[in-house]
C-alpha cells in the first residue's frame, strides 16, 4: 500500500534462486498457465522451477512475430522482438557484472576492444560471453558512446532479453478455482520496491502479480536482485488497463481490497481470504481513486510509531502474511503450490 511517503500504511493483504544461464544457447523460459506453476521453454518442454528450459526452438521464419513454438495445452502468449527504443541496456563493468551476478539473461554484448592494445579486463569479458553462447559484438567506442545514456559505459553494453510477462488469463489460470492471492500493483515506480513486492508474493504462495504497461517499474536488473530471482517464479502480467484487469479478477471469484491509511477499518478486520486481490499504491500517491472505486473495500495497517508509514514493500509483505494467517485460521493451507 501506499502513503503519501514512500510506502502504504494501510493495506491489506489478506529464494534464492541459481544463476540463470545467459547464453543464447538457453531458451528464455515462458510462464506456462496449464498447470501454474511450472515454466516452459520456447518448444513448449517443461523446464522445471529453476531447472534449465529445454533445447532452443528453430528461429519463426522472418515476419513471424510469435516469437517461439507453442506448448502443450494453453498456447503460449506471442512475443515479439522489441525495437531498438524498448531494448534493455545495461552500461558499465560493475553495472554488467551485478546483471550477471543476479542471473539476467543477456541477448548481446557489445564491446569496444582495440587491435592495438586490449583491456584485459573487457578480453576476458568478451570470452566469457562468447563461451556462454552470448553474441559479442566487438564495436568502437564511438559506437558504444552513441548507445550509451550518460557515457559511461567503461567499453562495455549489455542487451538483456526481454522478460516473458504473462497474461492476466494466466493468472487466472494459475489461481486456479480455490483460495488464492494476486497482487495488482497501482504504478509502483521504484524497480527495488516492485522486485520487493514480486519476492514477497512467491514465498506468499501468490498466484500472480500485475502490473500496468505503463508509468511503472518492470522487470530490469533491480528486480531480479531484490526479488532474489523470484520473478521466475510466479507469473507477472502486465495490462494496459488495471481497471479493467481488477474487474477481471473479480469475475473470476476475486474479492478486490486497496490497501489505504485512509481506510477506516484495520487490516485485522478487514475481510481477508479465499481469494483476494490485493491492491498496492504507488510510493507517492498511493492507490487511484478509479481502483478505489473498484475494490470490494480498503483497509489499513494499524500503527503506533510516529512515522507516517510502511514502505509499500512492507506493508506488501504484512498484507500478505495476514491473508496466509486467515487461511491457516479458517484450516486451509492456501497458495499456489511451488514445492
Amino acid at each position: 500500500m501506499a502513503s503519501r511517503n514512500q510506502g502504504p500504511r494501510g493495506q491489506h493483504g489478506n529464494g534464492q534462486q541459481g544463476r540463470r544461464g545467459r547464453g543464447r544457447g538457453q531458451a528464455p523460459r515462458a510462464w506456462s498457465s496449464e498447470d501454474g506453476r511450472q515454466w516452459r521453454g520456447r518448444d513448449g518442454r517443461k523446464a522445471g522451477l529453476a531447472g534449465k528450459a529445454g533445447p532452443q526452438a528453430p528461429k519463426a521464419p522472418k515476419g513471424d512475430r510469435r516469437g517461439g513454438a507453442r506448448g502443450k495445452g494453453r498456447p503460449q502468449a506471442a512475443r515479439r522482438q522489441p525495437r531498438a527504443e524498448e531494448r534493455v541496456l545495461v552500461e558499465g563493468r560493475r553495472a554488467v557484472d551485478e546483471a550477471l551476478a543476479a542471473g539476467v539473461p543477456v541477448r548481446r554484448a557489445h564491446i569496444a576492444l582495440n587491435k592495438g592494445s586490449q583491456d584485459p579486463k573487457l578480453a576476458r569479458l568478451a570470452a566469457a560471453f562468447e563461451a556462454d553462447g552470448v553474441e559479442v559484438d566487438i564495436c568502437s567506442k564511438a559506437r558504444l558512446d552513441a548507445m550509451s545514456s550518460h557515457g559511461a559505459h567503461q567499453g562495455v553494453v549489455v542487451e538483456l532479453e526481454d522478460f516473458p510477462y504473462a497474461d492476466l488469463e494466466d493468472v487466472v489460470a494459475a489461481a486456479g478455482d480455490g483460495d488464492a492471492l494476486v497482487l495488482v500493483l497501482d504504478h509502483v515506480t521504484d524497480e527495488g520496491n516492485f522486485g520487493a513486492i514480486v519476492r514477497s508474493a512467491e514465498v506468499a504462495g501468490a498466484a500472480g502479480v500485475v502490473i500496468p504497461k505503463a508509468r511503472a517499474a518492470s522487470v530490469g536488473v533491480g528486480a531480479y536482485k531484490t526479488s532474489a530471482g523470484a520473478v521466475l517464479h510466479v507469473p507477472i502480467a502486465r495490462v494496459s488497463n488495471l481497471a479493467t484487469a481488477v474487474d477481471r479478477l473479480k469475475e473470476a471469484g476475486f474479492w478486490a481490497g486497496a490497501a489505504t491509511e485512509h481506510a477506516e477499518q484495520d487490516v485485522w478486520d478487514a475481510p481477508l481470504g479465499g481469494r483476494f486481490c490485493l491492491v498496492m499504491g504507488n510510493e507517492q500517491t498511493g492507490v487511484s481513486r478509479l481502483l478505489l472505486d473498484r475494490c470490494d473495500f480498503s483497509c489499513r495497517l494499524p500503527q503506533r510509531g510516529r512515522v507516517e508509514s510502511l514502505n509499500v514493500a512492507q506493508a506488501a509483505t504484512v498484507m500478505a502474511y495476514e491473508w496466509m494467517r486467515r487461511l491457516r485460521e479458517a484450516g486451509r493451507e492456501g497458495g499456489a503450490d511451488r514445492g
